[in-house]
């Protein structure tokens, strides 16, 4: 097993949040995580896929041609 383990701490700091957040999407299932002993640890590839999964792409909108051509 070569893939890092990033603590709530570190996961927190990547994210810019708080650890709470973490520690939140861990109590809901939300994000994959590793218990060691007492510890609990979230594969870094766990987190890129969350962050992958949760970007939002901008929408592409055409210019409308309602009105038509101005004089």
């Amino acid at each position: 097993m070569t893939e890092r383990l990033l603590s709530v701490a570190q996961v927190a700091e990547l994210l810019g949040t708080t650890e709470r957040f973490p520690r939140r999407l861990i109590a809901e299932r939300r994000i994959t995580f590793v218990k060691v002993g007492r510890h609990v640890r979230i594969p870094a590839s766990a987190l890129a896929g969350y962050i992958q999964g949760n970007t939002v792409q901008p929408l592409v909108r055409r210019r409308s041609k309602r009105y038509g051509r101005a004089a």
